[in-house]
């Protein structure tokens, strides 16, 4: 969300920054915020002003007393009495006007950094680095469900009569696998200096409005009917509502948290091949990283965090790229993103594994987060990114270490958490 301040100033560069995301059907919103301000902004003053008055009638009434002008005085207490209900109309008026003008900045798309390319959807993003070989071995690869079946380790049939398509039942070494590269993923971002976090994986509707836009909410959360609570789709959701309505000091940024949590998903796509299986489903669990930083630093640690992923990956033997997004794939509170992707040997492609973002002010904007030292106050920047998140990420590594005879080797890293195990 933008400051309003920001938008009574320059409304051509928000209207510009929507064209730049190709949703012109948002520009009305801007003089519709424009003339929500103005009035609220009157609506403001009118109530100060009866306020005022109140109070220098008020206290001519003690006086008037005093001096036995006593009908002078009840004159006066009949204007006080009057003022009361007008005040009263005017703060609902107050309420409202300022209901509405919040929900119609939040709709407005968030400012985006001058470094994003400008494209219209996902099919515009440009590729920034490729780290590792893609390589393509001499033998076929098998389909992930059937590598993951033929050791026992997936059953999909099952998960159907249970839940329903799109959920899962891992089993055995394929079972422990997916946790290890969870725990690696956990103790990696620890020795980054990050803080192990788990979070509630059901949060309010004020969390979830101040975490990510109506539209976002609709298609990804699910409610949890007859409460105000919904299961998180990630666990920065929770873990940024962490500081909902709190006052940090400059000494306490950055905050650097890594959390682990199921996260639980609506949609589920079925556009080919690799929309089946485990590659996107309504369930699954991920180790998350989240900082709270000061403004000057947030690009800085934008830079960190998709590093991190990289050399998470690379440790594992995946080799990734990363993908700057463009204008009109990043989310509406997204200030600059990119996505790491990896290399997929069974479809010659890369594929996504992760996402990394700036959000600039706009939740702390929203959640009321804020930061007060002897300079004044002010808004920290958020930022979130993907450490890993199987059992999307167990695809690419199956696939990248499987071997001729049908065997996968167990990259280094992950061999102790799979009990020494070199091969499975």
């Amino acid at each position: 969300m933008i400051d309003i301040k920001a938008l009574r100033a320059d409304p051509e560069k928000v209207r510009e920054n929507i064209r730049k995301k190709f949703q012109d059907a948002k520009l009305p919103l801007v003089d519709e915020a424009l003339a929500l301000d103005k009035q609220l902004r009157e609506t403001i003053a009118a109530v100060d002003a009866l306020r005022n008055t109140r109070n220098v009638v008020s206290k001519q009434i003690g006086a008037l007393m005093a001096q036995g002008k006593r009908d002078e005085a009840e004159a006066a207490k009949a204007e006080v009495n009057a003022i009361a209900p007008r005040m009263e109309d005017l703060g609902r008026q107050q309420d409202e006007l300022g209901a509405q003008l919040k929900k119609v900045m939040q709709t407005i798309p968030q400012i985006i950094d001058a470094s994003v390319p400008i494209g219209k959807d996902d099919s515009e993003n440009v590729e920034i680095t490729r780290y590792g070989e893609a390589t393509v071995p001499d033998f076929a690869i098998p389909y992930h469900v059937d590598i993951m079946e033929a050791r026992g380790g997936l059953d999909l049939d099952a998960a159907r009569k249970t839940s329903g398509n799109g959920f899962y039942y891992l089993l055995g070494d394929v079972a422990r696998l997916h946790s290890a590269i969870l725990t690696y993923a956990r103790d990696f971002m620890i020795d980054k200096g990050f803080t192990y976090c788990i979070p509630p994986y059901m949060i309010r509707s004020s969390v979830v409005t101040g975490v990510m836009s109506f539209a976002e909410m609709e298609n990804m959360m699910y409610k949890i009917e007859g409460e105000d609570l919904y299961l998180i789709g990630t666990s920065e959701h929770s873990m940024i509502g962490r500081y909902i309505d709190t006052i940090l000091k400059p000494e306490q940024l950055p905050q650097t948290l890594t959390s682990y949590s199921p996260c639980f998903r609506k949609e589920v796509g079925a556009h080919g091949i690799e929309e089946r299986g485990v590659y996107r489903i309504h369930q699954f669990e991920k180790q998350e990283m989240v900082v709270i930083c000061d403004p000057a630093e947030s690009m800085a640690w934008y830079e960190k965090l998709w590093s991190y992923t990289v050399e998470l990956f690379r440790a594992m033997d995946v080799p990734v790229r990363t993908l700057e997004c463009c204008s009109g794939d990043l989310a509406d509170l997204k200030v600059k993103s990119c996505d790491v992707e990896a290399w997929s040997p069974r479809q010659q492609k890369y594929f996504e594994v992760g996402s990394c973002s700036t959000l600039g002010d706009a939740q702390a904007r929203r959640l009321g987060i804020r930061v007060k030292g002897e300079g004044g106050t002010f808004f920290p920047h958020t930022l979130n990114n993907t450490v890993a998140a199987p059992p999307r990420m167990l695809i690419a590594l199956l696939e990248n270490n499987i071997q001729a005879d049908g065997s996968v080797k167990i990259p280094a890293v992950l061999q102790p958490y799979m009990g020494g195990k070199t091969v499975i």
